[in-house]
């Protein structure tokens, strides 16, 4: 590989970058794309004082943009959903520093897809060593790029990266022409679980609308963020975005949302904001103003795959973890992130963890598609 004829460069901003060419290269992700990234920082969500310190790596070659991931010093692992807090801790009781470390992802996103935003696999080669480059120029002790996907993967591998295995829940349309048609494909004790939830639900009497659009309007956000930060004051957490983020994402077009909004006679109670991109509906949060049996299930799951049968859209994403989706239809994914240890006095340790950690996904998925939520067919 010929690597001379590319330079690497790093903006903290992308206000530095045309927006169509990064475009082009996200390939149409709606998380990494030019508008949703830049959205964060213009808001505040992603900043130097939250411990987010952007850091754009960019690849031209003959003066055109070929390449870009984006990256972030951080000084903390929150808002990653790839749990590395253990490594930290382990760095400190010898004395040393994990932090700050550098990040290449989507903020706040647990959602796989491109990380090393390339014209060509030379190029996603180069990105891949850059990030090494970046890394070992700095205080940063380690290059963490969380949710990658399959191309990115093998090039990081190439430089050097260890692979950590996680597991999401997505649901796939096999051509469905109702929700009903997708219920009785479930066995039986989910497809009766199913049906008493949303009894339940319609019992309280909860009904349901699907916006998006110029039907999404500013007081539906405003609802759904007063939903926002009470679910993370019940984990006895702070919100990582903003309402002023959410109401431009939708004012923008950063963002395609779709508000899945539950209502008694008129009155907003709980909802759950998805965003569309390209045919996959992506799950990202939910909240509830009073409890109602069957409440979350209906209006996250149920909802977000009905309105996916109705619209012709061929994947549900239903975002980290919760194996408690399957009843719902949603099925077990292997996710990735890859890393690069500079100190190898502990990479050979975390690369022993990682394959003792691999082995034990490895089983948990395969136990989890012995269980699974559809009918046998002969």
């Amino acid at each position: 590989m010929n690597s001379t004829a590319y330079t690497l460069s790093i903006v903290d901003t992308l206000t530095e970058v045309a927006p169509e060419r990064w475009q082009n290269l996200a390939a149409g992700n709606p998380f990494v794309g030019y508008h949703y990234l830049r959205l964060l920082q213009e808001t505040n969500c992603v900043h130097e004082r939250h411990g987010w310190y952007p850091r754009y790596l960019l690849l031209h070659h003959q003066g055109e943009l070929v390449g870009a991931a984006p990256c972030f010093f951080k000084t903390h692992s929150r808002g990653e959903y790839v749990f590395d807090q253990g490594w930290a801790q382990a760095f400190a009781q010898h004395g040393l520093d994990y932090y700050p470390k550098l990040l290449v992802a989507s903020p706040f996103t647990p959602v796989q897809g491109p990380r090393l935003l390339a014209a060509n696999p030379q190029a996603r080669q180069v990105l891949a060593q850059g990030l090494r480059q970046l890394c070992e120029g700095s205080q940063a002790s380690s290059v963490h790029a969380l949710f990658v996907q399959a191309e990115d993967l093998f090039a990081l591998q190439q430089a050097g990266f260890m692979v950590r295995e996680g597991v999401q829940f997505h649901w796939k349309n096999q051509g469905y022409d109702s929700t009903e048609s997708f219920l009785t494909k479930l066995s039986q004790d989910k497809r009766k679980k199913v049906r008493q939830d949303s009894k339940y639900v319609a019992a309280a009497g909860i009904t349901y609308r699907w916006l998006e659009g110029p039907q999404l309007l500013p007081e539906h956000l405003a609802f759904f963020y007063a939903c926002y930060v009470q679910t993370y004051v019940e984990h006895h957490s702070q919100p990582y975005l903003s309402e002023d983020f959410f109401q431009r994402a939708h004012q923008e077009e950063a963002l395609n949302l779709v508000l899945i909004l539950a209502e008694r006679a008129g009155v907003p109670v709980a909802c759950a904001l998805n965003v569309r991109g390209g045919s996959t509906l992506y799950g990202r949060y939910w909240g509830a103003q009073e409890f109602v049996k069957g409440l979350h299930f209906e209006t996250c799951y149920m909802q977000s795959i009905a309105y996916c049968i109705a619209n012709n859209v061929q994947v549900f994403e239903g975002g980290a973890q919760g194996e408690h989706k399957m009843a719902r239809g949603l099925l077990p994914v292997t996710t990735y992130s890859a890393h690069y240890i500079a100190d190898q006095r502990f990479a050979p340790a975390i690369a022993d963890f990682l394959r003792r950690e691999t082995a034990a996904v490895d089983g948990y998925v395969e136990q989890l598609q012995a269980a699974s939520p559809f009918k046998q067919e002969p």
